[in-house]
């Protein structure tokens, strides 16, 4: 008997230890089923909801993601569209940030433990500095939304009324910051497909949340092109960059597609091929029909979700810093050099190895679940598939029409996959595997490789 106390005494001043990895999971996930069970109460819903349904749209959106089986617009009340909301919110700044923040607010000392926790969360090299990164990141994330609200306003309250007009805004405002593509118009934002106001504040949105909280702070401290840390350069040359190509080839692909852009005016063109050129790497707000978009245009959208946001964004993806490396590394084992350089900067050996980590988990990944969807829904097509797998993947949200037409199973894989998305390929994989140090050293062999 009284070893047994010893035991239970010992068990309980011994709880299981989780690693940072870990304990954000274990967080994010029960976001998710505190969502679900919100979402199914009868306040939260006009039309009927099943428990799938309802674990699918808190995953949707607690991942920022923006895939729905259902209409959001019709399906969920007030109530339900403020946990919607919540949810976004939460899941695209970080639950842990948000954590942190009440404690900040409540007057506490964050603990060396929490520290390193937020430093996960945010993806740092270190804990130097994750506080003042907190507090600026709420701080940004705030004034930004606010000031967007106020825009929108304008646009959306002589169509909607004051009321609806200032909600609609706050909806809006907060799904694109936060990159997660929840509309409450059953069409997305095709009834503005033309409007310059509603095309410049959300895009907008979705740039400022796609780059990074660290470069949007890095920008308010530096001020200058010149003494911006590398990460923030190549950040917005490559953001700069890819989104100009994005909006040529969409247009060169649609602009003779009568079923999406062919039939607008030129000014309208410019608009959807400015906005579906930007949307498609984060956010997965649509103002064209997705159904009806050229095979090139679907593999481009594609190349776009699985490259993704910026490094401590509100998108997910290998995130763009990720593919400037490799595509950066390739180049310089083509030329023969041993070393990655980018803007006059040596990358290191371990930021190679991570970013080839990431792209490599994130592929087998995408396989694995591209296998188990043409299974389970035998009757779509592949293109179909692959754009609702890679789009859940990159917590896009855009889709080819398949979302609503997802077997349970389907539903189940998608909303893992976009778990998968947000939390990070290495994240998981730490979570999962157990690290060990090798001291030894072993002989070089040779492989023949290509």
């Amino acid at each position: 008997m009284a070893l047994h106390v010893k035991k239970h005494k010992r068990f309980l001043h011994n709880p299981i230890k989780l690693s940072p990895p870990q304990f954000l999971a274990t967080l994010f996930l029960f976001l998710i089923f505190v969502g679900m069970c919100l979402l199914k109460l009868p306040i939260a819903h006009e039309e009927s909801l099943s428990w799938v349904d309802a674990f699918f749209i808190a995953t949707s959106a607690a991942t920022v993601t923006g895939l729905a089986t259902v209409d959001p617009g019709s399906t969920f009340t007030l109530f339900g569209e403020v946990v919607i909301l919540f949810l976004i919110q939460v899941g695209g700044l970080g639950v842990m940030s948000f954590a942190s923040l009440v404690v900040i607010m409540m007057g506490r000392k964050i603990s060396i433990k929490q520290r390193v926790l937020m430093q996960e969360a945010l993806n740092q090299p270190s804990i130097g500095g994750v506080i003042r990164l907190v507090r600026n990141l709420f701080i940004f994330s705030i004034s930004i939304q606010i000031v967007a609200i106020f825009f929108l306003s304008l646009r959306l309250v002589p169509d909607l009324g004051v009321s609806k007009g200032i909600y609609y805004s706050i909806f809006h405002v907060i799904s694109a910051y936060n990159n997660a593509g929840f509309s409450l118009w059953s069409d997305g934002l095709m009834g503005y497909v033309g409007d310059p106001m509603m095309n410049i504040v959300i895009s907008f949105l979705i740039i400022t949340g796609g780059i990074g909280f660290t470069v949007l702070v890095d920008i308010w401290v530096s001020k200058r092109w010149k003494t911006l840390s590398l990460h923030s350069r190549v950040m917005l040359l490559s953001t700069l960059i890819i989104n100009i190509v994005a909006i040529l080839f969409f247009y060169l692909f649609e602009f003779n597609n009568p079923k999406t852009i062919g039939m607008l005016s030129g000014a309208e063109q410019f608009w959807a091929s400015y906005f579906q050129g930007i949307s498609p790497r984060t956010a997965g707000f649509n103002s064209i029909d997705m159904t009806a978009i050229n095979p090139g245009t679907s593999l481009l959208m594609i190349l776009l979700m699985f490259v993704g946001a910026g490094s401590t964004s509100t998108g997910g993806g290998i995130k763009l810093t990720t593919f400037v490396v490799i595509i950066f590394t390739v180049a310089a084992f083509l030329k023969g050099k041993e070393d990655t350089v980018v803007m006059k900067r040596t990358i290191r050996n371990a930021v190679v190895y991570r970013a080839l980590a990431i792209t490599t988990i994130s592929i087998l990944f995408i396989f694995a679940a591209l296998f188990i969807i043409t299974f389970v829904q035998k009757d779509t097509s592949f293109m179909v598939i692959v754009f609702e797998v890679v789009s859940a993947f990159g917590t896009v949200g855009l889709s080819m029409g398949l979302t609503p037409d997802l077997t349970v199973i389907g539903k189940i894989v998608i909303c893992v996959v976009m778990v998968f998305g947000k939390l990070g390929p290495l994240t998981l994989a730490f979570s999962l595997a157990k690290q060990t140090r090798d001291n030894i050293r072993y002989p070089d062999g040779e492989v023949f490789t290509g």
